[in-house]
């Protein structure tokens, strides 16, 4: 039994951080989104991965290494162009041989693993009835996911992509189990609409040619991290299970309310970090708010400012920055101002950015300081401005 893990992505709903960081590698509670993939796996009993990488296979491969941190052993697999998962798994083909093996969508978080999954496969794979097992999970929007139709014995009989007019609300939620039948079904089938292979219909290639396919419904929480939106949630998530642990250092003149993680060579003088919250290796927070629901990562410093429901990647800096909030700053980012009494921010910033906002002017908003006054927008222009400011 092997596993292949998918993360060659583009992350394009994730830019402008993704410019310079793969979305498997953004931190939820300071660990890689990928790390709990592969955690998981190796916790269902596998232990030979495949990890398909695209552009940023240098730094996925510097993130993960050769799997011996996980126990397991890791390959490699590069995918040229991000062509559909369907895709993904013809590039692996030759490394997968006649395993049967499990797929795991590397920017996804289950919060209960792949052990139940697994346990039905093991189950049911000595009778050899299936030649694919789809973990499913209740959606409220079942339109933006691939969906499984079901039987009333758990077969599943349809699939589709994203459907305008959805017969389930069963969504196929980022982990597939596949016999070798797959390869001849992925052969079979052409590309999309939309240019790519498509796994739905690979799976539907087996169903119409008389193979079975189970569906098995997840226990726990699962979230596809393809927006800064989602990624905040799955946070928020992962913060609740922490283990409150105070390894650096917290000046009497500070307050620590709440399940707290707090990393060696961490120094919190004059603030409150309100739980929970994961403050990294060697961070300095100064006369400032941090959480709840707040990652920060190492080497980040926090002067005079006040954040929460946020992740903060390496070496964010927040200088007299009035309260920010549901926010993704990317490694380096520096943010500062406008100070105390200033309206709260909400920021997806790339790597090595910067924001500056002058502080609020006495009859008016404030405005950054680095920009230059411009011409009222059209309502067509406001329109199409979304709630989350990207630099």
């Amino acid at each position: 039994m092997k596993a292949l893990v998918l993360a060659g992505g583009t992350g394009s709903r994730l830019r402008p951080l993704t410019h310079t960081l793969a979305k498997q590698l953004i931190p939820l509670a300071n660990k890689p989104v990928v790390h709990y993939g592969i955690e998981a796996i190796v916790a269902a009993g596998i232990s030979e991965i495949g990890v398909v990488v695209g552009g940023a296979a240098r730094e996925l491969r510097d993130a993960v290494g050769d799997g011996s941190g996980f126990g397991a052993r890791i390959t490699y697999l590069v995918q040229e162009r991000p062509l559909g998962l369907a895709h993904a798994v013809r590039v692996a083909r030759d490394w997968l041989g006649e395993d049967d093996f499990l797929m795991y969508l590397g920017d996804n978080y289950l919060s209960n693993g792949v052990t139940d999954l697994m346990a039905r496969y093991r189950a049911e794979r000595a009778t050899g009835p299936a030649d694919a097992w789809l973990l499913l999970a209740k959606v409220a929007d079942p339109t933006g996911f691939g969906i499984a139709e079901l039987a009333p014995d758990a077969t599943v009989v349809r699939l589709q992509e994203k459907p305008a007019e959805p017969r389930s609300d069963l969504a196929v939620a980022g982990a597939y189990l596949f016999t070798p039948a797959v390869h001849e079904a992925i052969a079979a089938i052409g590309a999309s609409a939309r240019g790519e292979l498509e796994i739905t219909d690979a799976v539907q290639r087996l169903i119409d040619s008389g193979r079975t396919v189970r569906g098995s419904l997840l226990t726990g929480y699962w979230k596809d991290t393809g927006t800064a939106e989602d990624l905040l949630e799955a946070n928020n998530t992962v913060l609740e299970d922490i283990e409150h642990a105070v390894c650096g250092e917290v000046d009497t003149d500070s307050e620590i309310i709440g399940p707290v993680r707090i990393g060696a060579g961490a120094s919190i003088v004059r603030s409150r970090v309100v739980g929970p919250a994961v403050i990294g290796a060697g961070v300095r927070v100064r006369d400032s708010v941090v959480g709840p629901f707040t990652s920060v990562a190492d080497g980040c410093r926090i002067t005079a400012s006040a954040v929460r429901s946020s992740i903060l990647l390496t070496g964010v800096r927040l200088d007299g920055a009035g309260p920010v909030e549901n926010s993704l700053l990317g490694r380096h980012a520096h943010v500062s101002g406008p100070g105390p009494g200033a309206r709260a921010r909400r920021l997806v910033l790339g790597d090595h950015s910067s924001v500056t906002e002058a502080p609020r002017p006495p009859d008016g908003p404030a405005r950054p300081a680095t920009e230059t006054p411009k011409s009222p927008k059209s309502p067509e222009d406001r329109a199409q401005e979304g709630p989350v400011g990207t630099a």
